[in-house]
């Protein structure tokens, strides 16, 4: 607890720099795997296996550690990344910590399940000035330190075998999905992954004429169908598990077909 809470405030203190004066990328990023190590050596939080319903469990041996703190790096970017778009990532903090703070009381951890209602009802408080038109922003200081926390809480309830990795993933799955996908897209078309950009689907949904508030509501009802779904899951058989995996698959491969519809559309188009 102590060394989750010190690599937070850490990250806290290096991102509010980075806002008042800005900080080098390569400087940002060492803060960030400092971090994600701190928590990993400091409480030995590691992802040692992953885990597919019907499927062999997957060992990790010695890549346990590398690859947990490429998860942890991965998420305090990916919740960076996805804060472009009022009251986003507020809402997804909200709804986020609410179902994990959910996942951690049906397990039995009152710890996890406070601190994460705690982490929920802070951003139902920023929320309110938050939601489109906004009047206050998160910034890195926000964004950064919680996408960490939603990384370490997730890895936190699956050491204590609250659920495996695929229920926080469920719950954090529109911004994880979101933020992959269009990392590996420019990747493959070889751009700059690290420059800013306006290709997330999120921000693809604004440009195509829908508007923050309509895009932002949209977004809301997906987070809390993922997070139902994540609740769901804990209670499925393995048939059922692998089933709603599959469902979620499919139902992100007809969104991202339904935004190029869209912006089609928008276009003019047929």
């Amino acid at each position: 607890m102590y060394w989750l809470l010190g690599m937070t405030f850490f990250l806290g203190a290096v991102s509010f720099r980075d806002d008042r004066l800005g900080l080098p990328t390569v400087v940002r990023f060492a803060a960030h795997g400092i971090a994600a190590i701190g928590v990993v050596g400091g409480t030995g939080l590691q992802l040692d296996q992953l885990t597919l319903p019907f499927l062999k469990s997957l060992s990790l041996g010695w890549l346990a550690i590398p690859i947990t703190v490429l998860f942890l790096i991965w998420m305090t970017n990916l919740y960076n990344f996805m804060d472009g778009m009022d009251g986003f990532a507020g809402g997804m903090t909200v709804m986020g910590f609410g179902f994990l703070s959910i996942l951690a009381w049906i397990g039995g951890h009152y710890l996890m399940a406070l601190l994460s209602l705690m982490i929920a009802g802070a951003a139902g408080g920023f929320l309110i000035h938050n939601f489109p038109p906004a009047k206050i922003f998160m910034g890195d200081v926000g964004s950064v330190p919680l996408g960490f926390l939603a990384g370490s809480l997730s890895l936190w309830g699956v050491k204590e075998g609250m659920f495996d990795i695929w229920a926080p993933a469920l719950v954090f799955s529109p911004f994880i999905v979101d933020a992959t996908v269009t990392l590996l897209r420019r990747t493959v078309q070889g751009k700059k992954v690290w420059q800013a950009h306006r290709e997330h689907y999120y921000q693809r949904l604004v440009l195509a004429g829908w508007g923050h508030r309509k895009a932002v509501l949209a977004e809301y009802g997906l987070m809390l169908a993922c997070g139902a779904s994540a609740i769901f899951y804990i209670y499925l058989g393995e048939l059922g598990r692998l089933a709603l995996l599959c469902t979620w698959a499919l139902i992100y491969s007809l969104l991202a077909l339904g935004l190029r519809k869209v912006e089609r559309q928008s276009k003019g188009v047929g």
